[in-house]
């Protein structure tokens, strides 16, 4: 398949932003996880407050906090609050949204930044622990012993009523520091976000001292994000329609090059080539293997880009949200690489298989029914069915087994991803339960990891079409790789002016690809313009044979062919096939009309022309004899005429060419003996000028030839004219005797 890598070349571009847009739907899928968990964490458990620093806070409050803090947190903390009491100029801006501030003056935050917050997070939030236990601790004698060993000094003695707060703030500052650094020391095995979860009831309890609607803040905070998470949802919608746009449009467009370059491969090919590939077999490359292409670069573009994508992020993030978690992802991954290579490696094999099968299913039924009258005459419906259910078993027996191994896929990876659901929240509650992990969070390492498991679902799926499309794509490029026998010369010559269209045979020799002996021995024989050369021999004796070296349909192995003294293998075949009108041995015509399949040979030709050529090849009768004329249809192989029609089409088609040397290679065979001698007739009026080779195996066809070649198992046995050749030749002789009485011959 990395052959064929080329064909996706144009489209680099387009393979480029389709990747850019999956790193955006990746990034925007990968996000959503977050936003969920801030719903559950902040939204919902913490009642829309985000962080452990107040957007507001009391004066009072304030100072109990800064009690709680080093100097150094001191300095920060009151450099980003801004203090507003009745006297600050915007105090009747804050008023309505902190009623609290007409008893009290209260601090404001500042437009601070998110490194900021995150800064202010740890301070402020072990500030309001630190305060809240000791509030605690001061309304409930019982707590104070425990919580005395935590701050270094007796809770119990200090009398009742006392502030504590004022207390402290009276310590000298080494004091104070002491307090900070026992905080920080006892805060320091749990992370800055539990901290923030801890601290964020007393800062929910600020927030209704001060008059604030909490409710409202929760409903706002829930909104926000939901909102948010909705044109993330739409933006990784848009990016995934655009990529299957691309991805298609780069497929369908790689697969029409493909199939391209294949037909125009395959136009190339001598007969040579199409021995080693059957029709069947090129049909099936050039039709079901480059499908097999096309998916896979949908494939490609939308899952294999996008899949590492999401499990190396959902892995990162997963990790983010809880690192003591890592062992489920990676049990449930090595577990899905396990069962992948098992699936690849029982699966590939087959699928090479499978291609075979598709060539073979498609050969019997073209030979059924291109041969369905053959079949019907020797009553074989039956056989053929079998056979056709033979190829048709085979082909579903393995894909069946195919898809048996790969339906086995799907039920494994949602009993792992239930497993990886059933372990993550049995763990994660653990966690939950411990004050290590929040719910939100444990909801969000579900999600990563069921991401996670898709992502290599996605991969697992490549597994499967990749294969098959391995197979194909190496099928495809062995017919691209093809290097045909017969070639244009490096330099070719032209004819030379004036063109005539002697054709010689100097000592060739012919030998089929793979065959142990000669199919033509030393032929010599030359062809001359205004004359009728004939090949006459019994089946198998390479008469056919020598007329297709001609237009070099096969090369020959030794020897050469001369046509006006220069040789046909250093001049261009398209040069040497223009001077030549073929009349193959099986008629051979194209859907469409009577008319399209005559302009076959020149396009620009007449009706004059038309109907001058179907005169000679004495078709006219039966064209013009329906009233569509020239415009009546023809089906696919001309299936619907009669094998005389075809044969006098075929003759019309070269005759409307004008060529100097013509080709009939047994093309009488399928005429009546009346219309066999009215074409001939009529042809020797039309091309008297021109070199005729004639190949049959009626005497009566060639009776009248200035020149016939007498073959007999690939040698010339006898060259002259009829009279001759009865007085001189014993193979012909006995081909005329059986076929004609002596007075007929004459």
């Amino acid at each position: 398949m990395l052959r064929l890598v080329r064909y996706l070349k144009p489209y680099a571009l387009l393979i480029l932003l389709s990747i850019a847009l999956l790193f955006i739907q990746a990034n925007a899928d990968l996000a959503l996880p977050d936003y969920m968990s801030r719903i559950v964490n902040n939204g919902i458990q913490q009642g829309g407050v985000e962080n452990a620093v107040p957007v507001a806070i009391r004066a009072s409050e304030m100072n109990k906090l800064l009690v709680m803090m080093s100097a150094e947190a001191k300095d920060q903390v009151l450099s980003d609050y801004t203090l507003v009491n009745q006297d600050s100029p915007d105090y009747a801006k804050y008023l309505p949204s902190y009623p609290s501030l007409a008893k009290e003056p209260i601090y404001v935050l500042k437009p601070i930044s998110a490194a900021e917050t995150e800064k202010l997070n740890p301070v402020m939030g072990k500030a309001f622990v630190a305060v809240s236990a000791l509030e605690q601790a001061m309304a409930d004698p019982t707590k104070a012993a425990a919580l005395s060993q935590q701050f270094g000094f007796d809770l119990s003695k200090i009398p009742p009523g006392t502030d504590i707060f004022a207390l402290l703030s009276k310590l000298p500052a080494s004091g104070q520091a002491q307090i900070a650094t026992t905080l920080d020391q006892k805060f320091s095995s749990l992370g800055d976000s539990m901290i923030t979860q801890m601290a964020v009831g007393a800062v929910k309890a600020e927030y209704t001292a001060l008059g604030m609607d909490t409710g409202k803040l929760q409903i706002d905070y829930i909104v926000r994000v939901g909102i948010l998470m909705l044109l993330i949802s739409l933006l990784s919608m848009a990016c995934s329609v655009a990529v299957g746009f691309l991805s298609a449009r780069t497929a369908a467009g790689s697969a029409r090059d493909i199939r391209k370059e294949v037909f125009k491969k395959v136009e190339s090919f001598s007969n040579s080539e199409f021995d080693k590939f059957s029709t069947a077999s090129l049909i099936t490359r050039s039709t079901n293997d480059v499908t097999q292409i096309q998916m896979a670069v949908i494939m490609l573009i939308r899952m294999v880009f996008y899949a590492p994508i999401i499990g190396v992020g959902g892995i990162i993030r997963a990790i983010d949200k809880s690192s003591s978690m890592w062992w489920i992802i990676a049990v449930a991954v090595v577990t899905l690489i396990s069962l992948i290579l098992v699936v690849f490696a029982i699966a590939l094999p087959k699928f090479k298989i499978i291609q075979s099968l598709i060539d073979r299913l498609n050969l019997v039924t073209r030979e059924n029914l291109s041969g369905m009258m053959v079949i019907r005459a020797f009553n074989k419906q039956k056989f053929e069915e079998n056979r056709f259910d033979r190829a048709n078993v085979d082909l579903t027996a393995t894909t069946l087994f195919v898809n048996r191994i790969m339906v086995t896929m799907m039920p494994v990876m949602m009993f792992i991803m239930n497993g990886l659901t059933v372990l993550i929240i049995w763990v994660g509650s653990h966690q939950v339960a411990q004050s290590t992990m929040q719910v939100g969070d444990m909801m969000a390492f579900m999600q990563y990891a069921i991401m996670i498991v898709f992502a290599f679902l996605m991969l697992s799926f490549m597994f499967i079409i990749l294969p098959r499309a391995s197979v194909s794509g190496s099928r495809i490029a062995d017919v691209l790789a093809v290097k045909p026998a017969i070639m244009d010369p490096p330099n070719p010559e032209p004819f030379p002016r004036p063109f005539t269209g002697t054709v010689e045979f100097r000592h060739v020799r012919f030998r089929y690809p793979g065959a142990l002996e000669d199919a033509l021995c030393d032929i010599n024989f030359t062809a001359q313009p205004g004359q009728m050369t004939a090949l006459i021999g019994a089946t198998g004796s390479g008469k056919s044979t020598v007329v297709n070296l001609i237009p070099r349909f096969y090369e020959v192995t030794e020897g050469a062919i001369y046509i006006d003294g220069a040789d046909i293998r250093q001049v261009r075949q398209s040069d040497l096939r223009d001077k030549i009108g073929f009349i193959p041995q099986k008629g051979a015509l194209f859907s469409g009309t009577i008319e399209s399949n005559l302009l076959y040979a020149d396009e620009h030709a007449t009706s004059d022309t038309l109907r001058e050529a179907t005169d000679i090849a004495q078709a006219s009768e039966f064209i013009f004899a329906n009233p569509e004329g020239l415009s009546a249809e023809i089906s696919q192989g001309g299936s619907n005429v009669s094998g005389g029609q075809k044969q006098r089409l075929s003759i019309a088609r070269a005759l409307v060419k004008k060529p100097p040397i013509y080709i009939f290679d047994d093309s009488f065979s399928a005429l009546d003996f009346r219309t066999d001698s009215a074409v001939r007739r009529a042809l020797k009026e039309k091309t008297g000028a021109s070199t005729v080779l004639i190949v049959t195996q009626r005497v009566s066809t060639i009776k009248n030839a200035e020149q016939i070649i007498v073959l007999d198992d690939g040698e010339v046995v006898g060259k002259g004219t009829h009279h001759e050749l009865m007085e001189s030749c014993q193979t012909y002789r006995e081909i005329a005797l059986s076929q004609l009485s002596m007075e007929e011959l004459g």
